[in-house]
């Protein structure tokens, strides 16, 4: 009797988009016309988002990977021998491990995705998970708080706060209630990695909220998820439930006598819900807006009470540095930025996905050793990082390490990973005025420099561009951003100059202008 042969589909997102759901099924269909045994498993996607639907098969030798996979496909695949794992076939890639796109990065958050069956307990226990849990447990709070300080973990969702700080303002604000909120309204252009973690590795997420309640007394934990994420939120409940079942959540977790109770919500499409106040606002069932700061969350948040707010990436982070300790963490990275990052390749790139890399990596190895160069073939111009309010970088500053800390000293920033490439056919004064529209359309409403300035952005652009009067509305355009900048109550306001600055100094030509006009900088 044959040996049952495993085969692995991806059920993330990307995979299902280009018919994963159809491969799977006719992989089932061919294997059993032709008699052979199969276990077939839904994985998460491996990130490299070129090769889905990518399918692996497991061989005493390692996972073999194919791709990208059609249906019409699959019947050759079999014939060339798919579930021996054979390299006959013209997709096969080889070992999946040996992928040089895989095989180079540090992959910590992200290293079971792909991996694992995202929904099998088993599957995660069995690949150290709930060992940053079993260990967390046995220290006192004020321990785990210092460990997630040590290790140099900072907020993976933009803002880039030393996540420690936050973790030991809640545990000291004494208050019988307290809560753990995760931020996943990912809404930034190009970036995919806390979806791709919510479908892939669902429970990574769930045990490091555990962590995050157990280290500061919080009971309840709310998943604030974006509605375009019905994947995400599938995955998440089910994982709930199995981890409910077992005993990881609810009154008692692990016998320990500590509680923790996890629920998911889903956000209503607002962009300006990923800020952290207006987030709490409509876990609330109020209208999204920013709340003024103080108090902090930390101190007043969810139902005025102590809240710790983290981002999925975040809080994914956290059970590896329980499980192996924040110093095996902290050697990853450079200056103050530790760790690693899960970047994301989007836009005009040729090999699109995810790379998870220790800080210090520069622009440059990413769009080329990794992305492949743009994906028209033609140069690239421009680089977008930090999502639709990141700046615009030119080629002179892709060999900056990628560092928290370079990135603001050149008006940049690194926010969630996200990167959007445009090659030369481009127009920066297009992609600035999108900026302001973006801004204006997403805008709470509550302060007048965002509100206002956005609206009065987009019609100064179109006055650059159309040549009425371009020099004093060049400065007029540069006082505006710098009234953003400084009087708005949160980053969407306080952000949006970023790309239309950049657009402005490094690619002048394209508002028509000859030379950058600073006298107003």
């Amino acid at each position: 009797m044959n040996a049952t042969v495993k085969i692995y589909v991806p059920r993330d997102s990307a995979a299902l988009a280009v018919g994963a759901n159809a491969v799977a099924q006719r992989i089932a269909q061919e294997a059993a016309a032709r008699g052979l045994a199969i276990e077939l498993v839904r994985n998460g996607s491996r990130g490299m988002l070129w090769l889905e639907p990518l399918v692996e098969v497991e061989t005493p030798a390692g996972r073999m990977a194919y791709g990208p996979v059609t249906v019409e496909e699959v019947p050759a695949l079999f014939d060339a021998g798919l579930g021996t794992g054979a390299r006959s076939h013209p997709l096969s890639l080889g070992p999946t491990d040996e992928i040089p796109y895989l095989k180079k990065q540090e992959r910590l958050t992200f290293a079971r995705v792909g991996i694992t069956d995202p929904v099998s307990l088993t599957d995660y226990q069995a690949h150290e998970g709930y060992a940053g849990l079993r260990a967390a447990l046995a220290m006192a709070p004020a321990d785990i708080v210092q460990q997630v300080l040590d290790s140099g973990l900072r907020g993976r969702g933009g803002a880039a706060f030393p996540a420690g700080i936050k973790w030991k303002t809640v545990l000291n604000t004494p208050s019988e209630q307290k809560y753990i909120v995760c931020n996943a309204d990912e809404g930034d252009s190009g970036t995919f990695s806390d979806r791709m973690t919510m479908e892939g590795d669902p429970f990574v997420l769930i045990e490091g909220m555990t962590i995050a309640g157990i280290a500061t007394g919080a009971t309840q934990g709310y998943i604030y998820v974006r509605s375009e994420y019905p994947h995400a939120i599938a995955a998440l409940n089910e994982a709930i439930r199995h981890a409910e079942a077992a005993g990881f959540l609810g009154d008692n977790v692990l016998r320990s006598g500590k509680r923790f109770r996890l629920a998911v919500r889903k956000g209503a499409g607002s962009y300006v819900c990923g800020e952290e106040t207006a987030l709490l606002e409509s876990l609330e069932g109020k209208r999204g807006i920013v709340r003024a700061k103080p108090p902090l969350p930390a101190i007043e948040g969810l139902f005025g009470q102590p809240t710790l707010i983290n981002n999925v990436i975040t809080l994914a982070s956290v059970p590896i540095i329980l499980a192996r300790g924040a110093t095996f963490y902290r050697d990853y990275g450079v200056g103050r930025s530790r760790g690693t990052l899960p970047m994301q390749l989007a836009g005009n790139i040729k090999h699109g996905g995810l790379v998870e890399k220790a800080f210090g990596v520069t622009l440059r190895e990413l769009l080329y050793d990794y992305g492949g160069g743009s994906a028209s073939g033609r140069p690239i111009k421009a680089v977008q990082v930090g999502g639709p309010l990141g700046a615009y970088l030119p080629e002179s500053q892709w060999d900056l390490p990628l560092d928290y800390e370079a990135y603001a000293a050149v008006g940049g920033t690194v926010g969630h990973g996200g990167i959007v490439v445009h090659d030369d056919t481009a127009d920066l004064s297009k992609l600035a005025r999108y900026a302001m529209e973006f801004c204006a359309l997403e805008s709470c409403g509550k302060c007048t420099p965002c509100r206002i300035g956005s609206t009065r952005g987009v019609e100064v652009i179109d006055k650059i561009r159309g040549n009425q009067n371009r020099p004093q509305q060049v400065i007029l355009l540069r006082d505006l951003c710098n009234t953003m900048v400084h009087g708005s109550l949160c980053a969407m306001g306080g952000m949006t100059p970023f790309p239309v600055l950049s657009a402005l100094d490094h690619f002048p030509q394209d508002f028509g202008i000859e030379a950058p006009d600073r006298k107003a900088a």
